[in-house]
């Protein structure tokens, strides 16, 4: 048994990083619908999901059974394989994606063996991440074609023009990223970003010396919210004008997938532009003694978080939440005791910072969607042409220049 595993540890310790990777984000993309809807609600004054367990943190796994169980009828006059394939292409490219993103500098040992925080070390990352986002629109295209419904195509005609359009913009703002770090490696270009602007401001490449990449990164999150068909760029799915588009024919858990392929989508998009444009899992404060305390800001967060939810906990209203919520807080607890471990404290200071810059552009979808109207289909594929592209472009010229002239000096 020890040979087997010593001939195949590469593989096992893949797979088990696929694993995790995959079980995580799942539950994060479960919880990101709750997140949603929680945080909107707040901002139209209202409470949200509250009914199903304490605080509603229950309702994702409703959701999940709720749809396992609803009824899925399927089209007479369906494409049957391309109708079945759709749903199941948009959620596995969404997925695939984060296997690319390097969560820290480090490595762990699993088994004995050491290996890096990401599943797949490739030198050419940047490249197969735009692969993947370039083919994630043929699940969208095919729904609206197998279902062989008038409304479902003309979504998914919209969603083809949408997205190739808003490609070619998301792809030129990342172009100054290339010049400037000299790599399609993700891991390359965040350590590329290592140190401070004067002392103070971080390297990243947003606050880069050479050419600050404001401009680029406007462009590329502004393209990725029209790439993932969120507010205001929701054309291919507009209830008002189109039924609910390209998936207006399915239903039960086919229904579900399209969506865990948008939030997946949010995810992987979020991480992106963390890596590319923030410094991924840089810490935003200077490498020196005076902020050696920032080293303890998970297990800081994670304690007063545990606090927090058994002081609630205990004043809640129903007898379960008031046994639910103190046990979270005390999971919480435990996890900031372990987090403040000498071995442990170093290791997660990666992966905690790029999550919290996730969340962080999580929170941002959210708050675009509660706050900005649809746009008309005809100012959104101007503003794509006429706007987005033609800035993108200027920005890569302006880089471009700036590095040639700081080369010759």
């Amino acid at each position: 048994m020890n040979g087997l595993f010593a001939q195949n540890a590469y593989l096992l310790i893949s797979l088990l990083k696929v694993a995790v990777v995959v079980l995580v984000l799942l539950t994060g993309i479960a919880y990101l619908t709750w997140f949603e809807r929680k945080v909107v609600a707040h901002m139209q004054s209202r409470w949200g999901p509250e009914r199903v367990g304490p605080y509603g943190l229950m309702q994702p796994l409703a959701d999940g059974v709720k749809f396992l169980f609803k009824e899925d009828p399927t089209p007479a006059g369906a494409d049957r394989f391309v109708y079945f394939l759709a749903p199941f292409l948009s959620l596995s490219l969404a997925l695939c994606t984060i296997a690319l993103i390097p969560f820290g500098p480090g490595e762990i040992s699993i088994f004995g063996r050491s290996t890096s925080l990401s599943i797949a070390e490739i030198n050419i990352s940047l490249l197969i991440v735009f692969a993947f986002t370039s083919l994630s629109v043929y699940g969208v295209a095919l729904a609206g074609w197998a279902s062989n419904s008038k409304y479902p195509l003309l979504g998914s005609l919209r969603s083809s023009a949408q997205m190739l359009s808003y490609e070619l913009g998301l792809t030129m703002s990342v172009v100054g990223i290339v010049l400037l770090s000299g790599t399609f490696s993700l891991r390359t270009i965040v350590l590329a970003q290592q140190g401070t602007v004067l002392g103070v401001l971080p390297r990243w490449n947003v606050f880069s010396p050479i050419m600050p990449q404001v401009i680029g990164f406007l462009c590329f999150f502004i393209a990725a919210l029209a790439e993932t068909n969120r507010v205001p760029f929701d054309l291919p799915e507009a209830e008002t004008e189109l039924v609910a588009g390209f998936h207006t024919e399915y239903a039960s858990f086919k229904f579900a997938m399209f969506f865990m392929a948008e939030y997946a989508a949010m995810v992987t998009v979020s991480a992106v532009a963390s890596v590319l444009f923030f410094g991924g899992w840089l810490s935003p404060f200077p490498e020196n003694p005076a902020f050696h305390f920032t080293y303890y800001l998970p297990a800081a967060l994670a304690a007063v978080g545990g606090v927090l939810l058994i002081v609630n906990g205990l004043r809640y209203r129903s007898k379960v939440g008031r046994v639910v919520v103190p046990v979270l807080g005390l999971i919480l607890l435990l996890l900031a005791a372990t987090c403040a471990l000498p071995g442990v404290n170093p290791v997660i200071q990666g992966p905690f910072w790029l999550l919290s810059k996730i969340f962080f552009f999580l929170f941002v979808y959210v708050w675009i969607r509660g706050t900005l109207p649809r746009f008309r289909y005809d100012q959104l594929m101007a503003f794509g042409w006429k706007v987005l592209l033609p800035v993108s472009l200027a920005n890569v010229v302006v880089t471009s220049l700036l590095i040639l002239l700081r080369e010759k000096r």
